[in-house]
């Protein structure tokens, strides 16, 4: 609990930078913010064991279950593990499997602010690929996005998700709302 207080006040801080109110952007991808996330991802997966009683999702399946839960959203993302974990406050309210960079590709590690929300987005740098419910967290174009998820990394460093996930997690958060990517 200690260490999430830190990363969301770490969190807050980027968000509040004058950087983020010239480019609407401010990332934090320090070794501690990579460190920090990696933590994250094994705090939020335990959290995933003991609320949904199971260790592992199917490739492009997800778990959901908001009931109760209020707060700030916030995400997680395990890129060892190939899940997303999301949470309103202290809450565990969803889980997914997830397809992030494959190889001589980046998924960034760090903590990043949602900056851009769309419902549809086409990719300007993929052939017009589809990005349904896009939330961007770089400037290079990293987004999290519905789309294939064959349960291994295998975007061009976007974080895939499951269709109706995506659908879910995108009505939770708001611009600012922070992303956490760790090993």
């Amino acid at each position: 609990m200690k260490k999430l207080a830190l990363a969301l006040a770490a969190g807050a801080l980027a968000l509040n930078s004058p950087a983020l109110a010239e480019m609407n952007i401010t990332t934090i991808e320090t070794v501690e913010a990579k460190q920090t996330s990696t933590e994250l991802a094994d705090e939020a997966y335990a959290d995933f064991v003991m609320k949904f009683d199971r260790t592992s999702l199917k490739p492009n399946s997800y778990v959901w279950d908001a009931k109760g839960a209020s707060g700030e959203a916030r995400v997680v993302v395990s890129l060892d593990r190939q899940m997303a974990f999301a949470y309103k406050g202290d809450s565990l309210v969803g889980a997914a499997s997830v397809s992030t960079a494959k190889e001589g590709k980046l998924t960034p590690k760090g903590i990043f602010p949602i900056w851009l929300k769309k419902p549809m987005h086409y990719s300007s740098k993929y052939d017009n690929a589809p990005m349904p419910y896009m939330q961007m967290i770089d400037k290079y174009g990293i987004a999290l996005h519905a789309g294939h998820n064959p349960g291994y990394p295998a975007s061009a460093g976007c974080i895939r998700l499951p269709q109706q996930f995506a659908k879910n997690l995108y009505g939770i958060t708001n611009l600012d709302s922070t992303v956490y990517i760790g090993a």
